[in-house]
């Protein structure tokens, strides 16, 4: 049964899951991300890979330096979601986000909790051996 999901992810390791999310038929009513940063010599504000792979299949793509603020948590639980997938976001939740999906929050990490845990679980994980 296809779930509706807000996918929270900004790096190209999480753009993977959301293609894999909306290969297996959910709805996808909203995708969270880091905003725009400045890269390259010209310092353009460039999105983050979820971002723009977001934009491009025409889902709805929300950018907020943070969710503690009310309003933001009022927006998500506006969503009437059944669950949120959160891989690689860059923020971390405060209760009411993790409260508002009907089945809760599903957090995706790149290594072995909490062993490898950190901004850089992989390299730790390499450098051990």
């Amino acid at each position: 049964m296809p779930l509706r999901i807000a996918f929270m992810g900004s790096p190209s390791i999480a753009q993977g899951v959301l293609e894999a999310l909306i290969a297996a038929g959910h709805e996808i009513a909203c995708v969270y991300s880091q905003p725009p940063r400045p890269a390259g010599r010209g310092q353009k504000l460039t999105p983050t890979p979820v971002h723009a792979f977001a934009e491009a299949r025409g889902l709805e793509v929300r950018t907020p330096k943070s969710l503690k603020k009310p309003e933001e948590q009022d927006a998500f639980a506006a969503l009437n979601l059944d669950a949120a997938v959160v891989v690689a976001y860059g923020l971390i939740l405060p209760q009411p986000i993790l409260d508002a999906p009907r089945l809760g929050c599903l957090n995706m990490h790149a290594s072995l909790l909490p062993r490898w845990r950190g901004a850089a679980p992989i390299q730790r994980a390499i450098m051990a051996g």
